[in-house]
């Protein structure tokens, strides 16, 4: 089909000059790298904006773009609503800090590290100890295609019951939860709380991980109300999945989110 006849998709904008969010694109490492450390400071002031922070619990993750067996992450003690992108430190799979002045999460690096480590592919990863998350992991179930929000995440969850409610500081421990993501993008852990994975950005990370965090408030307060939930139909989950949760979608949904957080805390890119 000629260029001029391809069928645009529905996020494309229709008039050329208009601004439209585009994926950047690096020349040199170094500039992927800054990118990638000012996207994680991003999420960690977005995290404390939205009350995601509990203590020292939770860890953001991404990858290095040169050293692919090292990952950024937050500072252990540092709350989320000040981390900078001069604080993060970068960390290798044996938990050794090898660039920065503060200490590591034990048990985020426990976990990060076999998510990393176990799946190339994967660029980012989330986890919290969120209200919402927690409660609904409680249960030890998956969502329901109640919502175009829990649909993107049909066929693409998990829900991880080993170890369910343990304190995770031992090398090896993590691994029940990398290997929930062969095929998935969130994982609901029991007991515990929620986790979410980038395989191209730490922005799709993110999104993921706030999407996952509405959609179990969302199923929360529908079964209160003691009604019976309706369910979308398997085929139309899955293609609203298909569709509407790609990791471009992540990446774009992530966009007027950071542009909020960048007006707001300029200094997190210091």
């Amino acid at each position: 089909m000629p260029a001029a006849q391809q069928k645009k998709s529905i996020y494309e904008p229709d008039q050329e000059g208009l601004h439209f969010p585009r994926e950047p694109v690096f020349q040199t490492l170094a500039e992927g790298r800054q990118h990638r450390r000012e996207r994680l400071a991003a999420v960690c002031r977005i995290f404390g904006r939205y009350k995601f922070e509990y203590g020292f619990a939770g860890h953001v993750t991404v990858r290095d773009p040169e050293h692919h067996d090292l990952f950024w992450t937050n500072p252990f003690g540092m709350s989320f609503s000040r981390v900078r992108a001069s604080d993060l430190i970068l960390v290798d799979h044996a938990g050794k800090v090898v660039e920065g002045t503060w200490a590591v999460n034990r048990a985020g690096f426990v976990l990060h590290s076999a998510i990393h480590e176990a799946h190339p592919d994967i660029v980012a990863s989330c986890h919290a100890h969120t209200v919402n998350g927690m409660a609904w992991a409680a249960l030890g179930r998956p969502l329901d295609p109640i919502t175009q929000t829990a649909c993107g995440f049909y066929g693409h969850q998990a829900v991880i019951t080993e170890e369910a409610g343990a304190v995770v500081v031992e090398k090896g421990a993590g691994n029940t939860v990398a290997n929930a993501f062969a095929n998935a993008k969130v994982a609901i852990h029991q007991n515990h709380g929620l986790f979410s994975v980038g395989r191209h950005s730490i922005d799709e990370a993110a999104w993921w991980f706030i999407a996952l965090e509405r959609a179990c408030e969302i199923q929360l307060k529908a079964e209160a109300t003691g009604s019976p939930l309706k369910l979308v139909a398997p085929e139309k989950a899955a293609h609203s999945a298909k569709h509407l949760a790609t990791p471009f979608m992540g990446w774009l949904h992530f966009q007027p989110i950071y542009d909020w957080i960048i007006r707001t805390d300029p200094d997190l890119v210091n």
